[in-house]
């Protein structure tokens, strides 16, 4: 899994960082997280079991800075088994015929010191949109081995018709629009 869809995290040049870094998610203490609202009443959470990701470029300078992300969409969980089998099928993410959602960034803009927005190019079955998460900056930690730990928060709200995730196209019973919340760490390389 090596594409790029959510990371943004591009903020980092904040930190003063080496200057061409490299920095890969930790699958482990991250997790991509989406909700959406059922018959306009409440809202159902899942989230991705398997992504990869990285941050490649000059830390110190935003423009130099690429975030790419990758998720099998096959690895869904809503807690529901009959509802992610559901999810896999046709009528939402044909996960056989599209295996993976990706996002490349195209551009960091720094709002302030710990907020970002990252703009890219998420894709989603056959379709490829631009798209903007808003990114906030939780830290940066070194570890024992001397590698560096950056954290952050991205979201983004997206509409699935948008993306040909179909199904009740009305919204009646699944909402049209989905929240979506990362929650990140990105090791650097010198750590992996």
């Amino acid at each position: 899994m090596k594409k790029g869809t959510l990371l943004f995290f591009t903020l980092f040049m904040v930190l003063g960082l080496t200057a061409q870094s490299h920095y890969k998610v930790d699958p482990a203490h991250s997790s991509v997280n989406f909700k959406v609202k059922h018959m306009g009443i409440t809202f159902v959470h899942g989230k991705f079991e398997k992504f990869d990701g990285g941050i490649i470029g000059n830390l110190n300078n935003t423009d130099d800075v690429r975030v790419f992300f990758n998720v099998e969409t096959a690895s869904i969980n809503t807690s529901v088994p009959m509802r992610d089998n559901h999810l896999k099928s046709a009528d939402f993410f044909e996960v056989e015929k599209y295996p993976a959602m990706t996002f490349e960034s195209t551009r960091v803009e720094k709002v302030d010191d710990q907020h970002y927005k990252l703009h890219g190019k998420l894709q989603i079955k056959d379709v490829t949109k631009d798209t903007t998460f808003d990114v906030v900056y939780g830290g940066t930690v070194k570890g024992q081995d001397g590698s560096e730990t950056i954290g952050f928060i991205a979201k983004n709200k997206i509409n699935r018709l948008d993306y040909h995730v179909a199904y009740d196209p009305d919204g009646l019973g699944i909402g049209k629009e989905i929240a979506i919340t990362l929650y990140l760490e990105f090791k650097s390389a010198s750590g992996m």
